[in-house]
């Protein structure tokens, strides 16, 4: 695609996205704080599993004084199922920040912006643009797969200093007088139509598209492949007192799935009676079914959990550790959980009828 065609791209590509864009909830608003709330969810997350999220989200913290003031305990349970839990503590954090220290009022320059918590370049492009139609870009590898092949791009997307090359052609060809419109557009079209294997055919801009000319498409971007994340075996133990109630821990507040509630579990424990690795572990002393209720795998973005779920009697005896605490069945339904732990208590309620 040639710079020079600017005009006649934008004309193009806008009026196709009038007539053929998603009719999502966060597009209904230009609210910046909602546009906020959107963008960060809509990251490693699908289009269709964000939407439930975000209209319970918006409708318990409808501003950003009741998202800043609310319970973080709370605040997780709302984005239980989600994933990448730091997102969120990341966006009540810099929520916070522009109550205290904005008045409540996001800023509108990328400057200012990208000295807020858990707000990076692409974000601060999207809030700036969408809410405030400031011509920013907002470039994410969605964006960077769409101008990899308009302009034949080969840097590789994977190496961070590649992004600002992208940066650079989206400014180039913006939209001035919309860029609302032409980053959601070009979001739209990463998504509906220039996706890793390309619908051309139906591409309202093929035309411009060099890489199409050139019968490459298939071969862009350029994406070196990430290191093979590494598997661990995790047993769990669903320890239950004789009066029904569960033994759970609160995570650590940093690190994986940090804050979250889950059963006591041993990493890698190896061979031996798991009534001894439990004990060894967390030194609890139960009585451990060696034959496991669920077993299923988990991946995370580094690493990958193979879950074995075991139940347990706390013995009369057993020392309690510190960071453990005993739940009822609807005590634990209030719990923020991790999606790994769901699957393990969705098992506990099915075979022992609790819940």
């Amino acid at each position: 695609m040639k710079i020079e065609q600017k005009s006649e791209f934008n004309e193009r590509l806008l009026a196709w996205y009038a007539r053929e864009k998603r009719d999502l909830p966060w597009r209904r608003t230009t609210d910046p704080y909602f546009i906020w709330v959107s963008e960060v969810m809509l990251q490693q997350t699908r289009v269709e599993t964000v939407i439930p999220y975000y209209e319970r989200f918006t409708e318990s913290f409808p501003s950003m004084e009741d998202l800043a003031a609310a319970d973080e305990e709370k605040v997780l349970k709302h984005w239980e199922g989600l994933g990448y839990y730091s997102r969120v503590r990341n966006l009540q954090a810099g929520v916070r920040e522009v109550v205290e220290q904005y008045g409540g009022a996001i800023p509108r320059t990328r400057e200012e912006i990208l000295n807020l918590k858990g707000i990076g370049p692409y974000t601060a492009g999207a809030v700036l643009s969408i809410a405030y139609g400031v011509p920013e870009h907002a470039v994410d590898g969605n964006v960077m797969r769409v101008f990899s092949r308009l302009f034949l791009l080969r840097d590789d997307i994977a190496v961070p200093k590649s992004k600002k090359v992208f940066e650079e052609k989206v400014m180039q060809i913006i939209d001035e007088s919309d860029p609302s419109s032409f980053n959601q557009a070009i979001m739209e079209l990463g998504a509906t139509i220039c996706t890793p294997r390309p619908r051309c055919l139906l591409c309202p801009v093929r035309e411009f598209c060099d890489a199409f000319e050139e019968g490459v498409q298939e071969q862009l971007p350029v994406k070196t492949k990430k290191v093979k994340n590494r598997a661990v075996t995790v047993h769990s133990f669903a320890i239950r007192t004789p009066n029904g109630r569960w033994l759970l821990r609160k995570r650590p507040s940093n690190g994986l799935l940090a804050d979250f509630y889950e059963f006591p579990q041993a990493e890698n424990a190896g061979d031996g009676p798991l009534t001894a690795v439990l004990e060894k572990e967390s030194g609890l002393r139960a009585r451990v079914e060696e034959a496991s209720y669920t077993e299923y795998k988990h991946v995370f973005s580094h690493i990958t959990w193979q879950v074995q779920g075991h139940f347990a009697e706390l013995l009369d005896e057993s020392p309690i550790p510190e960071g453990y605490r005993f739940f009822t069945d609807e005590e634990i339904m209030e719990l923020p959980k991790s999606k790994p732990m769901n699957k393990l208590w969705d098992a506990v309620k099915k075979l022992k009828g609790t819940g």
